[in-house]
């Protein structure tokens, strides 16, 4: 098998989880430093907001104005010069001379002993610098308010023009992956359009003899293929670009063709089965004729099969290079490592700085049982308990090929590889699935 100095090999032992994380990356990075097919300008494409979520920024998003555009009041209070404040207790006396509300700056001049009332937002006066809170005031009338001048200090309660963002300053860097926050961020800058990176290509192909689509009838030891699905709900999650490649049966001739058809369109491969050792399983015998390959055994469960590499495939009169993993059929072990491996790959590749999944912690609610040498990916329930911890729980049974766990679940337990046993009470590394999967 021909391979780079730098690229993954085949392998007998098991890798450690994090092994294989920094292993897949490193070809990633080997990849788009080769090509920079991803990174040429063409690839980068305009699209208005609506259509931004979940896409790549390719160039720093540049504020065209100050924000906030003026000095203005953090909250609704008084407006006045600061000079008059003391460190005494003594109370300070204000006339009220005008209102002051958002989008309706007062253009009257504050003198000393007057004050403008005026609301979170609102333009600060060019002779005020404090505001004092409604609530700080120890009278209040139509004319007049009064408070004790120890309160606050000359300047409390204005925000300064630029204080957010400055002109020409970035206000969104590139490779952020876009979530709404970002793009309500754009519209307050008065930007309808982003600079977005192109959508990668993914094609998605399962393999099995025993596998049918939806619309056929199942007969003696099939059943029906849900890999596809569950990918294609995986990578719109990530806003991408997909080939399904439909089923493809365990014909060794059959399959290099549908793994060759889908690599010269695609950017990746996503294969499904066939990974293991059995007699019919041919993934590993064509990846190595196809590319550059790493086939690995992986120190985890569920997902302990699973192919990664390089295709290379004609396209027109050039070589294409496509990314490739093949995983195990067992449709929990392809949710855990699209999570644990895919998902980070395709975000690294797309141009992202963003391709860790959140992190937290909670109480197991029962022991949970754990061999060392290996990381365990359990199903399990996030919730709280009385005092208000948060908590968790596993699903039931954690069988591979039992994706009602998956269906049931809000997150993964994360076991590390040299964990053992956990006790009830005990605190778990917790890795939530919304906007994952």
């Amino acid at each position: 098998m021909k391979h780079s100095p730098n690229s993954p090999i085949l392998l007998t032992s098991s890798l450690h989880v994090d092994e294989a994380r920094k292993a897949i990356s490193q070809l990633v990075k080997e990849l788009i430093e080769e090509s920079r097919a991803l990174h040429d300008p063409k690839d980068i494409e305009t699209v208005s907001l609506d259509q931004a979520i979940n896409r790549i920024l390719a160039q720093d998003l540049l504020s065209p104005i100050d924000v906030p555009a003026a000095d203005n009041s953090a909250m609704d209070g008084y407006a006045f010069n600061g000079k008059c404040l003391g460190t005494g207790d003594n109370n300070i006396s204000l006339e009220i001379v005008g209102t002051a509300f958002a989008g309706k700056p007062y253009k009257g001049k504050i003198n000393q002993g007057e004050c403008l009332k005026i609301m979170t937002g609102a333009v600060m006066p060019a002779d005020c610098d404090t505001v004092i809170p409604q609530e700080l005031t120890i009278t209040q009338t139509e004319t007049q308010i009064e408070f004790k001048q120890n309160l606050l200090k000359p300047g409390e309660n204005r925000r300064l023009r630029g204080e957010d963002l400055k002109q020409s300053k970035p206000a969104i860097q590139a490779g952020r992956l876009l979530r709404p926050s970002d793009l309500g961020l754009a519209a307050s800058l008065g930007i309808s359009t982003l600079q977005v990176k192109r959508k990668l290509k993914v094609a998605i192909l399962s393999s099995g003899d025993e596998l049918r689509s939806l619309e056929q009838t199942l007969d003696a030891g099939s059943i029906y293929d849900s890999n596809r699905y569950s990918l294609t709900g995986l990578l719109n999650r990530l806003n991408l670009e997909i080939i399904d490649c439909g089923i493809v049966r365990d014909d060794p001739t059959a399959l290099k063709q549908a793994f060759i058809d889908a690599a010269t369109k695609s950017d990746v491969l996503i294969s499904s089965g066939g990974v293991s050792v059995g007699e019919a399983d041919f993934t590993k015998q064509i990846m190595q004729e196809l590319g550059d390959v790493g086939f690995w055994k992986i120190a985890m469960r569920p997902g302990r099969p699973m192919a990664f590499g390089i295709l290379k495939a004609t396209a027109g009169a050039s070589e294409r290079k496509t990314l490739f993993f093949g995983l195990p059929g067992n449709p929990v072990a392809v949710m855990v490592t699209f999570y644990q491996f895919v998902r980070a790959a395709l975000l690294q590749l797309n141009g992202s700085n963003q391709t860790e999944p959140p992190m937290t912690q909670a109480i197991s609610e029962a022991p949970i049982r754990k061999k060392p040498g290996r990381t365990e990916f359990q199903r399990a329930i996030l919730g709280r308990n009385a005092e208000g911890r948060p908590t968790v729980r596993l699903t039931g049974s954690q069988g591979a090929g039992i994706l009602r766990s998956m269906s049931e679940a809000n997150c993964f337990v994360i076991l590390a590889h040299d964990q053992g046993n956990i006790a009830a009470g005990d605190w778990v590394d917790v890795a939530l699935f919304e906007g994952l999967l």
